[in-house]
């Protein structure tokens, strides 16, 4: 009686790393997307030294094809969750290497085609696993605290024709709002300065940087103000201290602005693979 065949797979590649003798111990631990284990990909060909490798899971072609990713990713759950198994494995890596992270999905068609891109690739990635070596990401972002709203005593001012209910309520209120945004004006101007800042002093301290758009919606909807700069840092690993110094440095006295200082992180905003020469098929 024969044995039926193992279901068809695809192969998701979560990073690209050099293939570290250090890994040996570190990959049995991981756990992929949808549970899967983790293992290394890399070349083994004459002409091809392993300078780059990339950690892999397998999983069920039927379930990561084109047309099942299309439902799937409107799934908020699914993607949640893929997301964070695809970020705990270039986390856990990161830990003990280099890593250069692919973007959540990557996906080739079998392990042929993932070896097809580490050999087409193989110079570029080695050239910037080794531009990321011994750096980290850095995140730094800065929020116009709310103006303090206007007095809620006071009366707005009344309709044409009609008598006040107080005299100098308009006025007041007028008053009032004025403040409000001269206020608002006023930390605008400080998270100008804080910016201005923020570049000069951690210039000496990092080794590239990236303006991602800011944030707005409701991740951002949480009182904490405005969301009015959203950068990346790389920076060499014996600067990190100095950088993180000088980033809070540059807001103190500021007091219409929030500093949030995340990392270290793997260089996700630093990390530009380039396209599988081979796609997932369909």
């Amino acid at each position: 009686m024969s044995t039926p065949s193992a279901a068809p797979s695809l192969v998701y590649a979560y990073a690209a790393t050099p293939p570290a003798p250090a890994l040996d111990h570190v990959l049995p631990a991981l756990t992929g997307v949808a549970g899967r284990p983790v293992d290394l990909l890399a070349l083994t060909d004459p002409g091809h030294g392993p300078a780059a490798a990339f950690a892999v899971s397998d999983v069920p072609r039927s379930e990561w094809d084109e047309e099942a990713l299309k439902v799937r990713f409107e799934d908020l759950d699914w993607l949640e969750e893929t997301a964070r198994a695809h970020h705990r494995v270039i986390e856990g890596l990161a830990a003990h290497t280099t890593v250069l992270p692919l973007r959540l999905a990557t996906l080739y068609a079998d392990r042929a085609s993932a070896l097809a891109a580490l050999r087409h690739h193989g110079q570029a990635l080695a050239t910037g696993l080794a531009r990321l070596s011994a750096h980290t990401e850095y995140g730094v972002k800065l929020y116009v605290r709310p103006a303090a709203a206007a007095d809620p005593g006071a009366t707005p001012p009344p309709a044409a024709g009609a008598a006040a209910s107080k005299p100098g309520a308009g006025r007041a209120y007028l008053e009032a709002r004025r403040a409000q945004q001269h206020a608002r004006d006023d930390h605008y101007a400080q998270a100008r300065t804080a910016a201005d800042r923020i570049a000069a002093l951690a210039a000496p301290h990092t080794a590239d940087h990236v303006r991602h758009p800011a944030q707005s919606g409701p991740l951002t909807a949480s009182g904490a103000g405005e969301n009015v700069l959203n950068d990346a840092y790389l920076v060499p690993d014996a600067e990190a201290e100095a950088f993180r110094e000088a980033v809070r440095s540059a807001v103190r006295g500021l007091s219409g602005v929030r500093l949030e200082l995340t990392g270290p992180w793997a260089p996700y905003s630093f990390a530009a693979p380039p396209p599988p020469p081979t796609a997932a098929a369909p």
